[in-house]
């Protein structure tokens, strides 16, 4: 079985900057495209980022293009998240998920939180 194990989440100011990350316990990191998807609280799951195997195409969501940059190092087995100007909307929690349209490997999820 193949891990995923999120970090970087916190407690940030409107405005702020966070960078997530996500790290594969294997090398199948590296076989498929890899995404972002956060659920914020009272809402559905949300796909706000996707980049494929060798990080050359990227997805973004409507809600954080623009604003958001997400990024791949495959030697390392690591997946970013970049958030820029973060909003109170952007809070929710954030999962690694690997995968193209059917996402089978999923992380637990960190935390982001944007207040005043």
């Amino acid at each position: 079985q193949m891990q995923l194990m999120e970090s970087g989440g916190a407690l940030v100011q409107p405005g702020g900057s966070l960078r997530l990350s996500c790290v594969g316990s294997t090398s199948f990191f590296r076989t498929d495209w890899m995404n972002w998807v956060r659920q914020a609280p009272g809402k559905g799951l949300e796909c706000v980022s996707s980049i494929d195997i060798g990080g050359d195409s990227t997805y973004y969501a409507d809600s954080v293009k623009g604003r958001f940059t997400i990024s791949r190092d495959n030697a390392k087995n690591t997946l970013f998240l970049q958030l820029n100007r973060l909003r109170s909307e952007d809070t929710a929690v954030y999962f690694c998920v690997r995968g193209r349209d059917a996402y089978a490997h999923w992380g637990q999820g960190t935390q982001v939180a944007v207040s005043s």
